[in-house]
């Protein structure tokens, strides 16, 4: 049976940023990989931002867009199916940041996913520099996405003091607890630690982690109407001139509440610039494709002065 991985986490947690790491380890170990990227962005942008692990064997399929939940289960499922076909042994799902993880389990649970796959490892990427209060739709998603995880894995932890790693650890028992989760995670399954030093042996047992049964208080809401994705195209931003607007987003409550801005721009030497965001902190990093666009999510986004805002 072909296992597959969920690497779940929040909007803007780095999830994208570690598959690249964790897809390249398991190529090397001789797997044959496909990448499932569902992008909550009409554009997928993270999509693009694997295409550097590409090669005989690894390859990628997209989901892009806010859909409802039944549309969203059949193109997932059709996505499967079609990839069962391809000789994968291994596929690793990035879902967007506000999806239901029960979902992706029921899917794998449908024949004839359920004669083809297995679930292997549940991470959960969680921002060591997590804001201290979200709203609480965003605190029932950070614990729905990571109470049946095997790891959690921080991320920026090079970035954050010891205390705001377990500042950020506090939050989630916080948000698991609010959540009515019975799941807590000891010590030992949250990974602190910089990314560039993680070893071979570090991603082997997260490759091995597994998955929790777990359960919590379902908050009934449409994760597509108070999570809002907006796309601007052709906006001929420098990169700098891009990150400062990005902080500008962040720091104008007349925008809404911005929780992640991604895009590129063009490199002054050639190539493209990837820029990802929140209000933590950004991030412009080299990436062999790109496109003009700017990808804003929130919550109550007012895309006229997220656009205002943006040209400047």
């Amino acid at each position: 049976m072909v296992q597959v991985d969920l690497i779940t986490g929040f909007l803007g947690a780095g999830k994208t940023t570690f598959l690249r790491r964790y897809v390249r380890y398991l190529v090397q170990q001789g797997h044959k990989v496909c990448i499932l990227e569902n992008d909550f962005g009409a554009v997928n942008v993270d999509a693009m931002l694997v295409q550097e692990v590409l090669g005989p064997g690894c390859d990628v399929e997209t989901i892009s867009g806010g859909c409802d939940c039944d549309t969203h289960q059949r193109r997932m499922r059709t996505k499967l199916i079609a990839m069962a076909m391809r000789g994968f042994d291994r596929v690793v799902v990035e879902p967007s940041g506000i999806f239901d993880v029960d979902e992706f389990f029921d899917i794998l649970r449908d024949d004839p996913l359920d004669r083809w796959y297995q679930l292997g490892s549940v991470i959960a990427i969680v921002d060591a520099l997590l804001p201290e209060t979200l709203s609480p739709q965003a605190e029932y998603l950070l614990a729905s996405e990571t109470m049946n995880a095997g790891c959690v894995l921080l991320s920026r932890a090079q970035l954050a003091a010891p205390a705001q790693c377990a500042a950020a650890a506090a939050h989630l028992e916080r948000a698991l607890e609010a959540a009515k989760s019975s799941r807590r995670f000891a010590p030992g399954e949250i990974l602190a630690k910089d990314w560039d030093a993680l070893t071979d042996a570090d991603l082997a047992a997260l490759a091995a982690c597994g998955y929790r049964q777990a359960s919590c208080e379902k908050l009934h809401f449409d994760q597509h109407a108070a999570f809002t994705s907006l796309c601007f195209l052709e906006l001929h931003l420098t990169p700098q001139q891009l990150q400062t607007a990005a902080q500008r987003l962040f720091a104008a409550p007349e925008c809404g509440q911005v929780l992640r801005v991604k895009g590129f721009a063009p490199a002054p030497a050639g190539g493209w610039l990837e820029l990802n965001a929140t209000a933590a902190g950004c991030t412009l990093a080299p990436i062999p494709q790109g496109q003009e666009v700017v990808i804003v999510i929130g919550e109550a986004l007012d895309k006229a002065a997220i656009e205002a805002k943006l040209k400047g």
